[in-house]
This record gives structure tokens, sequence and C-alpha cells, in this order.
């Protein structure tokens, strides 16, 4: 990957800066945007690899830039949201707009890494022009997903915002079950949710809570 040019947009100095660091020590090639308008023309003359991509900035946001950039089929790399204000509902609307996965800050650099290089290495364009999710856990970008969660998370995305957000969230739990071994307080340390609350939500999503196979997280 190395030489890959990757697109930082932030309005914070501080985290373009840090990220760029990051990257850099990484051997990519780093572009700094700090608004909309900047990654615009950064797009158009660098062609960037990949961008990330911050949500909420001054004049547009991310959304809105990222939805330009699908509907003038310019959304030609991959794009990962980043957010320290993020929800479920923005992170299936990134989907939507063509995303393929959410950064939660502050980003942790094992997710950071992943994240690009996953983006870097599995994106892929299709005869419809929109980009194939790589991550389908959206709001952590983790590592791994099937080629059947791959299905249901783009079927997920042309239902109804309640009914998409209640199956993403149901596929979030359940990995996140099977990924800690249905050890709840591992669960609720990694989804950030308090475990009371926790039980209550993986019972209206009917996701089980007996315990999985021995070697979870």
């Amino acid at each position: 990957m190395m030489g890959k040019e990757i697109l930082i947009v932030d309005d914070e100095i501080g985290i373009r800066e840090l990220l760029s660091e990051i990257l850099s020590d990484e051997g990519y090639d780093v572009l700094l945007a700090e608004n909309a308008v900047q990654a615009r023309v950064i797009r158009q003359q660098q062609r960037p690899d990949l961008v990330l991509l911050d949500i909420w900035m001054p004049d547009m946001d991310g959304i809105s830039l990222l939805k330009e950039w699908k509907d003038t089929q310019q959304l030609t790399m991959p794009v990962l949201v980043m957010s320290g204000h993020g929800t479920i509902d923005t992170a299936v609307e990134a989907v939507r707009m063509g995303a393929l996965g959410f950064l939660e800050k502050p980003i942790a650099l094992k997710k950071l890494l992943e994240g690009v290089s996953n983006g870097l290495r599995q994106f892929v364009l299709p005869d419809r022009g929109r980009p194939v999710p790589v991550e389908e856990d959206i709001v952590s970008a983790t590592e791994t997903s099937s080629d059947d969660m791959a299905d249901d998370t783009m079927l997920a995305l042309e239902l109804p915002l309640r009914e998409a957000r209640d199956r993403f969230e149901r596929q979030y739990f359940e990995r996140l079950m099977l990924r800690t071994g249905g050890n709840m307080s591992r669960a609720a340390e990694l989804s950030g949710v308090e475990r009371t609350h926790l039980y209550r939500k993986l019972k209206q999503l009917g996701v089980s809570v007996s315990r999985k196979q021995p070697g979870g997280e």
C-alpha cells in the first residue's frame, strides 16, 4: 500500500496533524483539507486513493459532500467517515451515501490503520457505480465480514430507516456477543453501552445473551 494517497478532510487542525503524522509514518502520502471546498479541489486535481471525511464541519458537512460526490459520479475512491458525535442513524446514512465505514473519534490507532488498509485493499466499484462496503461493522470499522452479511447490509439500505437501523443493530450486537464469547461486561465495554441497558437492548432485538464458545475477547 505504500505510495497511496490519503486525503484527510477535517476542520480541526489538531486532528488533521495527528492523523497525518500517523499515516505518513506508515508510508502513505497524505493530503489535507480543512473544509469541503478544499476537498473538492483536491479530489479533482489529486484523485486520492482513499478519503477520511469528518462529518461535522462548517459550511458543508461530510454527509452532504459525500452525497455530492455520489450524485456527480465522483465517488470513485473509498471514503471512511469520522465523527465524535456519531449515531446509528448517522452511520446508516453515511453508508447509504456510499461510505465504506464509520470511525468514531477519538479513533484508536489499530482501527484507523485497519480501516485504511482494508479500504485500499478491498474497495471495488461495481457496474452500478456504487462502492461495495468493506466493513459490515460500520460503527467501529472492524476487520471481518462475510458475503452473507454484506448482502444483508446492502438489503438493509433499501428498507425504511427504522427497520434498517434495527437490522443493523441486531447484526452489530450478534457479532459483538460472538466476538466476546457472551461476556456481558466485555460487550458493554466495547459497545459503550451500560450493562443493564445492554441487557434490555439485546432482549429487545432478540439477540441471545447465552455464553458462546470460549475464546472471545
